[in-house]
């Protein structure tokens, strides 16, 4: 499990973070859509790493 942090976007939409994989950043209308779509952007950004043979950061 990744920490996510949530927070309010300037443009009323929530933003969501992942620290332990940089660059990793979502957003969403609702607090429950932000963590969807960050969920779904950090499988597709481990995935990437992965096709790339890249090593995966472990999550802090």
């Amino acid at each position: 499990m990744r920490q996510v942090i949530l927070h309010p976007g300037e443009d009323g939409y929530w933003v969501a973070e992942c620290p332990s994989l940089p660059g990793c950043v979502s957003q969403g209308q609702t607090k429950e859509e932000a963590i969807a779509n960050i969920k779904e952007a950090i499988q597709g950004y481990i995935a990437a790493l992965e096709e790339d043979s890249l090593p995966v950061p472990m999550p802090k």
